[in-house]
């Protein structure tokens, strides 16, 4: 994707996949996070890149959503980057929790009055 393309301007819409690689410079655009904090945040394991061997990482179009949550936490609580991946592998494991609730829900026969 590059930068000049006004279809892949974060203030633009677009469409990803979750099969769609964006770049390290792309996600922290996209995140409002500097480039070191993600990398960071790769490095305290809160955050995979989609070929770690890479030279270049890419990741998943799937993470932005979870680094503009980072993003906004950063700023709103002036979070370093251990205290965000904290924060995020509890928001990953509170979105598990509710999705084993409504799949545990759905289960329960319902009574009709």
């Amino acid at each position: 994707m590059a930068a000049t393309d006004p279809a892949h301007d974060p203030d633009e819409g677009a469409w990803m996949t979750e099969h769609t690689e964006i770049t390290l410079g792309e996600l922290a655009a996209l995140s409002g996070l500097p480039e070191a904090i993600v990398r960071e945040l790769v490095e305290c394991g809160a955050l995979a890149p989609a070929e770690p061997s890479r030279a270049e990482w890419t990741f998943s179009a799937r993470c932005v959503v979870s680094m503009r949550t980072a993003g906004r936490l950063r700023n709103d609580f002036e979070l370093d980057a251990n205290a965000l991946a904290l924060a995020l592998s509890f928001l990953q494991r509170i979105d598990e929790l509710e999705a084993q609730l409504l799949a545990a829900r759905a289960q329960i026969p319902r009574r009709f009055t």
